[in-house]
């Protein structure tokens, strides 16, 4: 069959269509665009706000606008969430977030037998981990290891918990295995990646946690760049600091999640910490290695925010100095606590948003500017119309005007910044 995938929301979420991708290229099907006509589209949604929802239900309906006799199937945390919901868009076949593999046969199945299929389980009740290929269906420059699912926070504005279940962690030998499978295919940089990575291994026997997995992926994997996915304050502790500065290969980038820089709006979040516990992890990081990059994610205008405690929060970030930060205004999720809150006034959400935007964009020329003069190893991605880009360890991007170095690092002398990525020359080797 031709089969076209359309994928919303996280890293996880694309990890789990390459793997898909790849099933469907072993089983001897044809992955053709989104926007051709194809035998079954599969639309791999997203549920993390009600944009996210909204945006889900468009492309099930492009899908069957597109060829209205195709297969068309619903996976992913939306389809998992609000199985009534998708079912009324006339889908084929419904899934949710487990099982790949059984979901392809249904897609399969339905082709053959003209019939509407559902699979789906109790996100709640899950406790093994599903584990899929690892790796990238681009060019060999950066692969994805899916290393943990699930999450037990239940911040009050997030729905996933219950649409991906309890922590589930990939065990450190099929790591180990995958981690070497991936170094073997040429890829240069490895994302380790899931729901909330901080905490992988809790459901593993012994004492296995997330620095541990670090160290076994670098070591595993030693001529191959090592990047972290999104962390939640608390893994960074001087243990971790001290193990991960030994290493190498580590990408000194570390994605801090914080949403919100005052303590009162971090209550009604329920998140697990407060501004002095995130303000150390930063300072930690900064001890242990030279001038990381730290960045993070906010929510400004989130139920109850004040001025005043917007105030607090722009306040913090330009003490934590971020290298780049994604901001969006709080997005009222159905479902969940905070939308039962008292809510602010969404054009207050987006002009608070914007001004966060612009401390921001200062700060993220600031932490540029001290690049300038450095010499950085840089991953090649790609061409541009008059050179190459690609990303340094601590994912600035970098631009030489050097062509055709896709897929291959080398030591760049930075000579300039606009603000928003770097520009340099190529060292000789």
């Amino acid at each position: 069959m031709r089969i076209a995938i359309h994928t919303l929301g996280c890293k996880v979420n694309q990890y789990e269509t390459q793997a898909i991708e790849r099933e469907l290229l072993r089983r001897g099907h044809e992955l053709v665009d989104f926007e051709d006509e194809a035998d079954a589209y599969i639309v791999n949604t997203c549920s993390v706000t009600a944009v996210s929802d909204r945006k889900s239900r468009q492309m099930l309906r492009r899908a069957r606008l597109r060829n209205p006799a195709a297969v068309i199937a619903a996976c992913g945390c939306y389809a998992q969430t609000h199985p009534d919901d998708v079912a009324a868009l006339d889908v084929d076949v419904l899934a949710g977030t487990n099982d790949r593999a059984g979901f392809l046969d249904l897609v399969e199945q339905a082709a053959r037998e003209k019939t509407k299929l559902v699979h789906l389980d109790d996100a709640l009740r899950r406790r093994a981990f599903e584990v899929l290929p690892a790796g990238g269906m681009a060019a060999r420059t950066r692969a994805m290891l899916k290393v943990e699912d699930g999450c037990v926070n239940f911040c009050t504005y997030c729905i996933i918990p219950f649409a991906r279940g309890p922590v589930r962690s990939l065990p450190l030998e099929e790591a180990r295995r995958q981690v070497r499978s991936i170094a073997d295919e040429g890829y240069r940089e490895l994302v380790l990646t899931g729901i909330e990575i901080s905490s992988y291994g809790k459901d593993l026997r012994g004492e296995v946690g997330l620095i541990d997995l670090i160290e076994l992926t670098c070591r595993e994997a030693p001529d191959v760049r090592v990047r972290l996915g999104s962390l939640e304050p608390r893994t960074i502790t001087r243990d971790f600091c001290e193990r991960a500065a030994r290493l190498d290969n580590l990408c000194p980038h570390f994605h801090l999640s914080l949403q919100s820089g005052c303590d009162a709006t971090l209550r009604r979040m329920n998140r697990r910490y407060d501004t002095a516990r995130y303000a150390g992890s930063c300072a930690l990081l900064r001890e242990y290695f030279d001038d990381p990059a730290i960045t993070t994610d906010l929510i400004t205008g989130f139920p109850g925010e004040t001025e005043a405690e917007f105030a607090e929060t722009l306040a913090f970030i330009e003490r934590c100095a971020f290298a780049d930060m994604h901001i969006f205004p709080y997005s009222s999720r159905p479902g969940t606590k905070a939308a039962e809150m008292e809510q602010v006034d969404k054009r207050v959400r987006e002009a608070r948003a914007a001004r966060a935007a612009a401390l921001a964009r200062a700060m993220q020329a600031a932490y540029l500017s001290r690049c300038v003069g450095k010499r950085l190893p840089v991953l090649f991605e790609g061409a541009e119309t008059e050179g190459s880009a690609g990303h340094a360890p601590n994912y600035a991007t970098v631009r030489v005007e050097n062509r055709n170095l896709q897929n291959e690092v080398r030591s760049v002398r930075i000579l300039r910044s606009d603000g928003e990525r770097l520009y340099g020359e190529l060292e000789a080797r």
